[in-house]
């Protein structure tokens, strides 16, 4: 699925990119580290009680983070409230 900017989500230039600004119903924007962001959908994902569907084979919350981080930018918490996360580059490359 094409991000805002064109690139796939999957591309190897998003892995490279190590912040996240974060959504959440209610509360200002965050920038977080990838670590932070990492700890931060596991502990939405371990709340929601059971998994997505896309994610029950995954054996727990940080395995089932580092895939959502891979593959989406959205996990719905209840019906019409969802939380977002969209890769940011806070300094230029080399």
């Amino acid at each position: 699925m094409p991000s805002a900017d064109g690139l796939a989500l999957s591309d190897p230039l998003l892995r490279e990119l190590d912040h996240y600004v974060v959504l959440e119903p209610g509360q200002g924007e965050r920038i977080l580290t990838a670590a932070e962001t990492l700890l931060w959908l596991a502990s939405h994902l371990e709340a929601l009680g059971d998994p997505p569907a896309d994610l029950a084979d995954l054996a727990d919350p940080a395995a089932r983070a580092s895939r959502l981080l891979d593959t989406a930018c959205e996990l719905e918490l209840v019906p019409g409230c969802s939380i977002q996360w969209f890769a940011v580059r806070l300094e230029p490359p080399g």
